[in-house]
């Protein structure tokens, strides 16, 4: 259990550290900024090399939704779920530490959202609750069902990590206008932490949404393999 503990803090950390250091770094930059589509890019890209680097330990779940969305599917034991949420929070705060202490090196650095979710006024586009719900729950659920089927035995091997990092490129294509896209509480936790004030606030639905999600799609899951048996 050390090690797959370790394999989680890893990726989730390398998901934090790479998808919102993109958002924080780079996206903003004057005549220079990779724009929505590079930051979805980049979380693409983190959760695709953080599946091959350490997923073959710990199944590479880096998401505390994806953890209970496998367990609702029947692919996860129950008593391994609580360790796999604290250690990808704790590693999600971590990344965004580090991603803090590097931000906070360029003069007039001023802390801000933080990349952090949000919506009402925190939204990007100013999108109301009941949307940024209803995104975070449906863009959830198809990255865990993407997950349980990409992983499935009947699946192509050696195919699940490209089409798992597609799959979160074009979540964020979708939602990052919305609610800056969490579809990961600890993804949400740890900026939120830095951001404080209003994000903090509301980091309650970004915690709610994703796991109601992961719960729908593991258990549409199990049906659907059962109808296939």
């Amino acid at each position: 259990m050390t090690r797959r503990l370790a394999a989680e803090f890893l990726g989730t950390f390398w998901l934090v550290f790479g998808g919102c250091g993109s958002a924080l770094l780079s996206a903003a930059y004057p005549h220079l900024g990779i724009g929505f589509a590079g930051v979805a890019l980049a979380f693409g890209l983190t959760v695709l090399t953080g599946i091959y680097a350490v997923g073959y330990i710990s199944g590479g779940h880096f998401n505390p939704a994806v953890t209970v969305g496998l367990w609702a599917g029947g692919r996860f034991k129950g008593r391994d779920v609580l360790p796999y949420v604290v250690i990808q929070v704790i590693a999600a705060i971590a990344a965004a530490g580090m991603l803090y202490l590097v931000a906070s090196g360029k003069p007039g650095f001023v802390t801000g959202g933080f990349a952090s979710n949000g919506y009402g006024a925190l939204s990007p586009g100013h999108y109301k609750l009941a949307s940024c719900l209803i995104g975070e729950i449906v863009c959830t659920f198809f990255f865990v069902t993407v997950i349980l089927g990409a992983t499935s035995a009947r699946a192509p091997a050696g195919f699940a990590g490209v089409a798992i990092g597609l799959t979160l490129t074009l979540i964020h294509l979708i939602m990052i206008p919305v609610d800056n896209t969490s579809v990961n509480p600890a993804r949400s936790t740890g900026p939120a932490l830095f951001a404080g004030g209003g994000y903090l606030g509301q980091l309650w639905l970004f915690w709610v949404a994703p796991i109601v999600g992961g719960i729908i799609a593991g258990g549409v899951s199990r049906w659907l393999e059962k109808a296939q048996a």
